[in-house]
C-alpha cells in the first residue's frame, strides 16, 4: 500500500501505541501528539494524511483542536476521525458538526478503523493485516 502519513494526537501511551502498532502494519507511517499544541505542531510539521483524534487531551481538547484545523485553510481538507472514550449521545453529533468526517467509540475495532481510514484517504479495502 501507500504510506499515507496518519497524525495520532492521542494523550494515552498505551492507545498510541496499539494505533501506531496497528497502523505501521497496515503500512502508514506514523507521527505523534499527545495534547492540543502539539497536535498543532505535529499537523503543520508533517501535513498528515489524515488524523485520528482523541477529545479528551489536555493543553486544548480535542473539540478546540477540530476547531484550529477548520479554521486553516491548508488543514481544514485533512480528514479527521474521531475516537473518543466519552458519552457518544453528548459528543458524536458535535464531533461531526465540528467537522469529523467519522466518530468511533473506544475500544475501537480495528476493522472498522481501517475501512473509515481507507475511505476517507481514497484507498481500496483490504484485509486487515495483524501486527507481528
Amino acid at each position: 500500500m501507500s504510506n499515507k502519513k496518519i497524525l495520532i494526537i492521542e494523550d494515552d501511551d498505551d492507545v498510541r501505541l496499539g494505533y501506531h502498532v496497528l497502523l505501521k502494519a497496515n503500512h502508514y507511517d506514523t507521527f505523534l501528539a499527545t495534547d492540543g499544541v502539539s497536535a498543532m505542531s505535529e499537523t503543520r510539521q508533517h501535513q498528515p494524511d489524515l488524523i485520528i483524534l482523541d477529545l479528551g487531551l489536555p493543553a486544548g481538547d480535542g473539540f478546540s483542536v477540530l476547531d484550529r484545523l477548520r479554521e486553516n485553510t491548508y488543514f481544514a481538507v485533512i480528514p479527521v476521525i474521531v475516537v473518543s472514550g466519552r458519552d457518544p449521545v453528548a459528543n458524536k453529533e458535535r464531533a461531526l458538526k465540528a467537522g469529523a468526517k467519522a466518530y468511533l467509540q473506544k475500544p475501537w475495532n480495528d476493522r472498522e478503523l481501517l475501512r473509515i481510514i481507507r475511505a476517507q484517504i481514497g484507498e481500496p479495502s483490504v484485509p486487515l493485516s495483524q501486527p507481528a
